[in-house]
């Protein structure tokens, strides 16, 4: 600060502080010099003109807005504008009392414009004219406005956790990244604290109204005594100026007043589109031929009936008829242009074929029925194309290695809302979406019942409706998981890959990370050490791909080569190989489930079911088909009481029970996870809250 006053004084320190900064100070001090300090009517006119000015802005500043939160300053400009008033109202009360009986002009040419020609200098016509637009203010706009808020306020705070639940589901299955979830959070919160505020600030609109009816009779009654006691004016005189005088006051505050109030109740009565107030009306009122030819033929009836205005109805019976036969007359031509664009052109001489007809299969693919097209049309602002760049991106980060490129095309086949998941050209994956409505899934804890059609999430079975978008906040309200059909997909599509990891994953793209691998650290010796020195590339990929078969992530290629290099020289088995890998990386697997948990709740088997399984593993090595479905049964009622405690779906069993019991169990338990206790590092507590096999 010494600096800056050494360099230009105190003049520079304020040239260099940003104006923002300033204003709202500014402000509250002008606002309270106009109550305390006595202004000229020339002023006085600046700032009545700079009121209304100010108020038609916020009008339209609320009209072209598309969403509440594009005007979220909106209450403090509410509180600010209606004290700009007030404090106007106090400096024009001063110089009316003091100064009105000098003549029409005294309190400024505003003042005098508005009770002489709105009202035609009859102060009765403007008393009627002030009390209707007090009335119109204060019952009308600022009530309904006040409620609308106050209801959406309530709506927003209820609304709050079914909203933070859908941002964490789209966090967590990858389809948003934690910036974005950031934001996401944040909008809701501005949303609840800008309903909230605007609940409160619709009261200093009503407040407003009130204090300008009081402000007029408290300028009539003290012009009258000042007039006729101080200036000894007759009593006609008094009243025709002072009266006058308070009317042009009072019409002068209430209608940039009743401005303001409009603007607060388009601000809250808004839906939430991308297009602003004045684009709905428009594109909704005046859409549909039908609705402008009955309006027409009712205008034309009324306008034949004797008696009546005709040349005004009938002007408007043509207006409107002419409006729909445009309207219907560009449908029409839309129709022909589609049609035109669908007609098949006739096919040519079929050629002689060829090795470019040979079509390999993809990899992965998506294919669509044609009322899900506008879904992956980014010309049609479709989301899905970019939902599914972010759930490949997210489950290389998580799992170690690139899916391949989804190829989405239609498939008329298909049902018209149906989709399908591709792998190799089989199909591993196949539901239903329905782009408009929302899916609402139930995650066993909702307080209310909603009107849709019933169905089952596709990626997590979980039972869910198909509802209509007016029902979306309802919803979430009463505890369901709103998404849309783009998010239905790809949630669909992200579960997919994670189940079918180890049938993506093929020695061309182990090369690509052994050649990253490689190329990251610097080390190539850590590498030729293992591959193919002491196992084959073929080998090496069907470790990682059985690593992957057991929802274990391939990240860590460091650590797995270091495993393999000390044991792969001594063991050939595979399995036996993945054992030793599955230890080495027992505590990023032991976090991948209990994150942060020191005491670890898992499924475990009763003693006596572990002898068995132990004797029939030291026998021929398999399972007897009665004990093979007893165990199958048991573990799949633990499982259950284990989901309904909150628990991650994890059994821990002895080492060498645990290839057996892993390859065996999630043959229908997909979710299941079988880890060993050797697996589990030594500062966590473990702790058997499910048997199976014991009592339930």
């Amino acid at each position: 600060m010494k600096a800056l006053l050494n360099q230009g004084g105190l003049f520079g320190v304020l040239k260099q502080l940003p104006m923002k900064v300033l204003a709202g100070p500014l402000l509250i001090i002008m606002i309270l010099s106009m109550m305390i300090l006595p202004l000229p009517p020339f002023i006085l006119d600046v700032l009545f003109t700079f009121n209304i000015a100010l108020s038609v802005m916020v009008l339209l500043v609320s009209m072209f807005s598309e969403r509440p939160l594009d005007f979220a300053a909106f209450p403090a400009v509410l509180l600010f504008t209606t004290l700009l008033r007030l404090s106007l109202n106090v400096a024009s009360t001063r110089v009316v009392l003091m100064h009105g009986h000098e003549g029409g002009d005294a309190a400024g040419k505003v003042i005098e414009a508005f009770g002489q020609f709105l009202v035609g200098g009859n102060f009765a016509v403007g008393l009627v004219v002030f009390l209707i637009l007090v009335i119109i203010n204060f019952m009308v706009i600022t009530k309904g406005a006040g409620r609308i808020a106050e209801v959406g306020a309530r709506f927003m705070l209820d609304s709050m956790p079914g909203k933070q639940m859908a941002i964490d589901a789209d966090l967590n299955a990858g389809l948003i990244g934690e910036d974005d979830a950031k934001r996401r959070r944040a909008e809701v919160s501005q949303e609840s604290d800008f309903y909230g505020s605007m609940d409160g600030a619709s009261k200093f609109v009503r407040g407003d109204a009130m204090a300008g009816l009081v402000i007029m009779a408290v300028n009539i009654l003290g012009g009258l005594m000042i007039g006729l006691l101080q200036y000894h004016m007759a009593f006609a005189d008094a009243a025709r100026t002072y009266v006058l005088l308070a009317i042009g006051d009072g019409l002068v505050a209430q209608i940039p007043a009743l401005v303001i109030s409009t603007a607060a109740g388009v601000t809250v009565s808004r839906v939430n589109t991308e297009q602003d107030v004045g684009e709905q009306m428009i594109s909704q009122l005046f859409v549909n031929p039908k609705v402008l030819w009955l309006a027409a033929g009712v205008l034309g009836l009324l306008g034949l009936v004797p008696g009546m205005p005709n040349l005004v109805f009938l002007m408007f019976t043509a207006l409107l008829g002419g409006l729909a036969w445009w309207l219907t007359r560009t449908s029409e031509q839309r129709l022909v242009e589609t049609q035109e664009q669908q007609t098949v052109p006739t096919a040519p001489e079929a050629p002689e074929a060829s090795w470019d007809d040979v079509s390999l299969v993809d990899t992965l693919g998506l294919e669509v029925g044609h009322r899900l097209i506008p879904l992956v049309d980014s010309r049609q602002k479709g989301e899905l194309l970019g939902r599914i760049k972010s759930v490949r991106k997210k489950f290389a980060q998580d799992v170690g290695f690139l899916p391949p490129v989804v190829h989405i095309r239609d498939n008329l086949e298909l049902g018209a809302n149906s989709y399908r998941v591709t792998l190799k050209g089989a199909e591993v994956g196949r539901a239903e979406a329905w782009p408009g409505r929302w899916l609402a899934i139930d995650p066993g804890q909702v307080s209310g019942q909603l009107d849709g059609s019933p169905t089952q999430d596709p990626a997590f079975g979980l039972p869910a409706l198909w509802i209509d978008a007016e029902q979306r906040e309802r919803a979430q309200v009463y505890g369901y998981t709103v998404v849309d059909a783009s998010t239905v997909i790809a949630t669909h599509l992200n579960q997919l890959l994670h189940r079918h990891a180890a049938e993506m994953l093929g020695r061309h793209e182990v090369k690509r990370l052994l050649d990253k691998l490689a190329k990251d650290s610097d080390d190539k010796s850590l590498i030729e050490d293992v591959i193919p020195k002491t196992l084959s590339l073929v080998a090496f990929t069907r470790i990682l791909q059985q690593l992957l078969n057991e929802d274990v992530s391939i990240r860590d290629l460091r650590t797995l080569l270091d495993t393999l290099a000390e044991y792969a020289p001594h063991q050939q088995d595979p399995m036996e190989l993945v054992a030793m890998v599955r230890v080495a990386l027992g505590r990023a697997i032991t976090e991948q489930w209990f994150a942060g948990q020191e005491t670890l709740h898992v499924i475990g088997l009763a003693p006596s079911l572990e002898n068995v399984l132990t004797q029939a593993m030291s026998g021929n090595g398999a399972l007897e088909p009665g004990l093979a479905e007893t165990l199958m049964t048991q573990t799949e009622d633990a499982l259950h009481r284990h989901d309904a405690s909150g628990e991650p779906p994890v059994m821990v069993v002895h080492h060498s029970l645990r290839p057996l019991l892993a390859r065996f169990l999630r043959q229908r338990l997909h979710h299941l996870v079988v880890m060993s206790q050797a697996e589990i590092p030594d500062d966590r507590i473990l702790r058997i809250t499910t048997e199976v096999g014991g009592a339930p």
